[in-house]
């Protein structure tokens, strides 16, 4: 719920663009469209079908193919770019330069000094950013990163985490075989940066909230073979299927994190384990979003698990917002984008040079 101080901003209507109008950004207009004092005002896409058939769906007059021309001809307060992976670091600058504030689908970027770059350029213009790590939206993991922060859990030794999907051997999600929504995921000639880019940020993301920033990583990274010569619809398959990643944190804890697209009979698994010396937590997002599952130590004597009932929060979305019409940043800013970017770098270099890297 938000709070009566920021119930008070909602004269001023935040006027938002969307750039890119696949998948993800149907959801995120849906969900934009039922925030009180946003209005989404254009869309923009490369492929003209496809953006004249979301602006059909979503009542939108505005239709470009051209961000420039978008910049130019709309008044437009925000923009939200839901394009593939390599598009993030050049249109977050053109909006930028814009004065436009951001947010950004994850991975920031394709690689840590792009991500840096967009971090210090939307500092510098003073613009609100924000990188979509969605599973912030869960209460769970805010309460988890609260208790970490007070003490409450002692000082975390260990943690486990995983995101685990099982498209690659199922159809819950569609054929992807036959589907370019899919197929690119796959590819890094097509922008991807494979499973580890795709939902290994969000997961390490994810696990690293409550702990703090990572000191290392060691990962190991596994495509495995899919259609004849690795080839389908135009794509090369050759990005990453598989994570397995081992790690350091700078209070010393230290973590194991993995991530697949063969964990069927899996859709869309997240769960997370922090082992403190005054008390763990369980987080399992199959289960609920808004509860996770607490041991404390008394004395030397564990106690049972017992179930927090955390509430509410405030997606990204109504974070972003509310954070536009009161000019104060929130959090996951470009900035922490740039530093989860620089663990995946680490991971890639860990995989191509088997061994363990520093950040």
């Amino acid at each position: 719920m938000l709070s009566k101080k920021a119930c008070e901003f909602r004269c001023y209507m935040v006027k938002l663009a969307v750039i890119g109008t696949g998948g993800m950004a149907h959801h995120q207009v849906e969900s934009f469209q039922k925030i009180e004092g946003c209005r989404v005002v254009a869309a923009c896409d490369i492929d003209e079908k496809r953006v004249c058939e979301f602006g059909k769906k979503f009542g939108l007059e505005a239709r470009y193919t051209d961000v420039d021309r978008l910049f130019e001809e709309v008044d437009c307060d925000a923009v939200t770019i839901v394009a593939p992976d390599a598009a993030h670091h050049p249109l977050t600058l053109k909006a930028i330069a814009a004065g436009k504030h951001v947010l950004c689908e994850k991975p920031l970027a394709l690689c840590a000094k792009d991500a840096h770059e967009m971090s210090t350029a939307a500092e510098a213009a003073g613009v609100i950013n924000m990188v979509n790590f969605s599973y912030r939206n869960s209460s769970a993991i805010q309460m988890a990163s609260k208790l970490a922060r007070s003490g409450e859990l002692g000082t975390i030794r260990h943690v486990h985490a995983h995101y685990l999907q099982g498209w690659l051997a199922q159809d819950d999600w569609g054929f992807w075989e036959t589907s370019p929504q899919w197929l690119w995921r796959l590819s890094t000639k097509a922008g991807s940066m494979g499973v580890l880019g795709d939902i290994g940020v969000h997961i390490l993301d994810f696990a690293g909230m409550p702990v703090g920033s990572y000191r290392s990583v060691n990962c190991k990274l596994k495509t495995f073979d899919k259609g004849e010569n690795n080839l389908m619809g135009g794509y090369e398959l050759d990005a990453n299927d598989s994570a397995i990643i081992t790690a350091e944190f700078s209070n010393g804890a230290l973590a194991t994190i993995h991530t697949t697209r063969w964990a069927q009979p899996h859709s869309n698994s997240l769960r997370l384990n922090l082992y403190g010396d005054m008390a763990s937590i369980e987080i399992d997002l199959d289960e609920s979003y808004s509860t996770l599952k607490i041991s404390r130590i008394l004395g030397r004597k564990s106690m049972p698990w017992e179930k927090l009932d955390c509430g509410a929060t405030p997606s990204n979305f109504q974070r972003f917002i509310l954070a536009v019409e009161t000019g104060v940043q929130d959090q996951p800013d470009f900035a922490r984008g740039a530093a989860i970017q620089s663990v995946l770098d680490a991971c890639f270099e860990s995989d191509r040079n088997d061994k363990t890297v520093a950040l």
